[in-house]
């Protein structure tokens, strides 16, 4: 098995992978030190979707504050969202906007250059910035990936699956981990003072999603069987709007943005009358998880497999503009959005929950950090406000980035990982299995009964089939493919989330009990460990 040594390793090439290791290359400074990490192409991740845009509280921006933006984010929040933590963000937003553009990063501007903003849900003010007009994740993370590649301090693994973390028991402390190179079948060992994981979301544990494949909760379930403490696992949001369509290849759905209801899209009945007054009086525009099972509802009432969103009242010259990768997609399944409404329907989107973290990045193992949609911050709280996904990567990549201590990049050797390694080099994994059957069963099981309405029987359904898949998989640590180590950080994260939901008893934010429908007078965060092999709520 090949053994390598890097001062820091990134695992990860969403933006806040990405702009992790541009940061952390810029503290430690010496060549062929830093290694990213991507189980696939640098390009492909979850950023490379998002549509809507970044939150950022401009200085130039006098109609918005801090202190507005802060209200927004608790009251999305649900309760859980951390005071200190979201006044942290908000507060860096500006800064860490102006460094990206150092690094090709462009945001749309007006005629007199001057950063165009729009609105989204829950928020009071326009302070969302946004690229291509509706293709914001993709613009940064092509420029991003840029950067990256054009330096040469920076070495890439692509097609390369972290599969285990070496943990020292004693100390608590990571010093590197194990790699499965995909093209190669073949292992390797990397020592690193700096472990960070930045793997994405859980998508594709449910049948309908906007994620691509790769959001399969990898980074969570090796944290997780490293002894890392995890937090708010129960908390999946669902998007209310997902093109209605399932793709060629599979049921991920493509996303129709909050911002098109938050420059005033319409949901609707086929026959257009509109429908969410019913539900709130925010309308459109409150919080996503109402809208969300507002619209799961009305599909329940009507026996429908969706409603529509009416974006023929935005005008079609500034609907175009402002949504082009929308108006393209659609217009490919026969949907002219200046004059057809849209099929829509909730889908599987973002992870509140993940990784314990504190706002350097730091988790509950020594040198090991988490950034972006696998870490809890504490910033979204039970129901993510619209568009602060991509403020907290960015800020908190560059927050991890400023405080890598440049002059502390020893790397630690000694045999108390053998135990570890071996799992990768002795043990015999049997016959492959059918994988995609396997995760076509557990993203049935997640969507039918961990979804946008449970219920203790229904997660104890859940938790039922769970283990029939699990008898069907006995794979503990080494696996044949990739594909296969995905379903193995799939079950595993799919129980975390189960149990997590299962020892919530209340209704808070995205997480909806129909036997529980209260919402508790103070709220608590989930927190969990694997402790003698089992996962233990920490109190």
């Amino acid at each position: 098995m090949k053994h390598s040594e890097f001062s820091a390793v990134i695992v990860g090439s969403g933006i806040s992978g990405l702009y992790a290791a541009l940061k952390i290359e810029q503290q430690i400074g010496l060549p062929g030190k830093v290694l990213l990490i991507t189980k696939s192409k640098l390009e492909e991740s979850n950023s490379y979707y998002a549509q809507g845009g970044m939150v950022a509280v401009l200085k130039d921006n006098k109609i918005d504050s801090v202190d507005s933006h802060v209200n927004d984010t608790l009251k999305a929040g649900a309760g859980l969202s951390e005071a200190d933590t979201v006044r942290f963000i908000s507060e860096n937003s500006d800064r860490v906007v102006r460094d990206l553009l150092k690094f090709g990063v462009e945001f749309d501007r007006d005629e007199n250059g001057n950063f165009t903003l729009t609105r989204e849900a829950a928020h009071s003010v326009r302070r969302i910035l946004h690229s291509g007009g509706d293709a914001t994740g993709r613009e940064m993370e092509i420029a991003l990936c840029k950067a990256v590649q054009n330096n040469k301090n920076i070495i890439i693994y692509e097609n390369t699956s972290t599969v285990d973390l070496l943990v020292d028991k004693e100390s608590k402390s990571c010093s590197g981990l194990v790699a499965f190179h995909s093209d190669t079948s073949e292992y390797e060992v990397i020592y690193s003072k700096y472990v960070i994981m930045a793997t994405g979301g859980v998508g594709q544990l449910y049948k309908y999603t906007t994620n691509p494949a790769g959001a399969t909760g990898d980074g969570l379930a090796i944290c997780y069987n490293a002894g890392a403490l995890l937090q708010d696992m129960e908390f999946v949001q669902f998007h209310p709007t997902a093109l209605a369509i399932d793709n060629e290849k599979s049921h991920n759905r493509f996303l129709i943005s909050e911002a098109v209801r938050g420059e005033g899209g319409k949901l609707c009945y086929k026959t257009g009358e509109e429908f969410m007054a019913k539900y709130d009086f925010r309308k459109e525009l409150a919080p996503r998880d109402i809208v969300a099972r507002s619209i799961f509802s009305e599909m329940k009432n009507l026996n429908a497999p969706n409603v529509y969103l009416n974006a023929t009242v935005i005008g079609k010259d500034k609907l175009l503009k402002r949504f082009p990768t929308i108006a393209f997609v659609c217009k490919k399944y026969g949907i002219d959005i200046t004059t057809d409404y849209i099929p829509v329907a909730p889908a599987a989107h973002y992870f509140m929950g993940g990784v314990k973290t504190n706002l350097n990045g730091e988790t509950s193992i020594k040198n090991l950090y988490a950034i972006g949609e696998v870490s809890s911050t504490g910033l979204h709280g039970a129901n993510r406000l619209a568009s602060n996904s991509l403020l907290e990567c960015v800020v908190c990549a560059y927050n991890v980035g400023i405080n890598i201590n440049s002059d502390e990049v020893s790397i630690k050797h000694d045999d108390n990982f053998e135990d570890i390694i071996a799992r990768y080099e002795n043990e015999e994994c049997g016959i492959p299995v059918d994988v995609n059957q396997l995760k076509s069963e557990l993203k049935a099981l997640m969507w039918e009964n961990v979804g946008i309405y449970r219920s203790e029987e229904s997660l104890n359904k859940a938790l039922e089939g769970l283990n029939k898949i699990c008898s069907k998989f006995n794979r503990k640590y080494k696996c044949l493919s990739k594909e296969e180590y995905e379903l193995r950080n799939m079950l595993v994260t799919a129980r975390l989330i189960i149990n997590s939901a299962l020892n919530r008893k209340e209704s808070r934010g995205a997480h909806y009990r129909t036997d529980y429908l209260q919402t508790n007078e103070k709220g608590f965060h989930s927190l969990i460990v694997k402790s003698k092999g089992e996962i233990n709520f920490v109190n």
